[in-house]
């Protein structure tokens, strides 16, 4: 079967598979966009839609944000500060994946609103430190993984972003998984979603 979402070979940007240094300013227009894209998409959602999820114990879009909260104000930023001033010394405080569970509930524009406003003093905030080249190579020690560097770090924070943004648009696809009928076989996002299913 033709996959439709794949380009021929002879129209494929080969830039698009090519491994691209990271750059600060493209990293923080990427960072500065989370909070608008995900208002604009689930800000005064219906419920069905910000509660759905792919089983026990997965995420729905409204976990998902509490998630991208906790991160603001324990994750990128806080962690940035720490590996600048202690280096490998001192781990990384571990990272509580699951804090967004123990949040008291919220409607969905408090929690969009709160994470946007995270965000922008986090955006802030990386704007005063004043990062050099050197900076980037500077190593942490994170509590599962070792040493790593601030570029690494400060890279994982963009991709994060585009992962949790991949996942809302999974789980709710989700929802239509047993009614989108033949037109599955071109929806990716649907098989994909199936295939998380638990």
């Amino acid at each position: 079967m033709h996959d439709w979402t794949r380009l021929p070979r002879t129209t494929h940007n080969a830039a698009m598979t090519t491994p691209h240094a990271f750059d600060l300013a493209e990293t923080r227009a990427l960072l500065a966009r989370t909070p608008g894209i995900l208002s604009a998409w689930l800000r005064d959602l219906p419920e069905a839609w910000l509660q759905c999820d792919e089983g026990p114990d997965t995420w729905s879009a409204t976990a998902v944000v509490g998630h991208l909260i906790v991160g603001e104000k324990t994750d990128w930023i806080p962690r940035a500060r720490h590996l600048l001033e202690h280096g490998e010394r001192v781990p990384f405080i571990p990272f509580d994946r699951f804090a967004q569970f123990r949040m008291p509930p919220a409607p969905i524009g408090e929690r969009l609103d709160e994470f946007a406003t995270l965000r922008a003093g986090n955006l802030e905030a990386f704007d005063a430190l004043r990062l050099t080249a050197a900076d980037l190579d500077r190593r942490g020690r994170h509590p599962e993984f070792g040493p790593v560097t601030l570029r690494q770090l400060l890279a994982t924070w963009a991709a994060h972003d585009l992962t949790h943004v991949t996942q809302i648009a999974r789980v709710m696809a989700g929802r239509y998984a047993d009614t989108v009928g033949p037109w599955k076989a071109y929806l990716r996002v649907v098989q994909d979603a199936e295939k998380n299913r638990r």
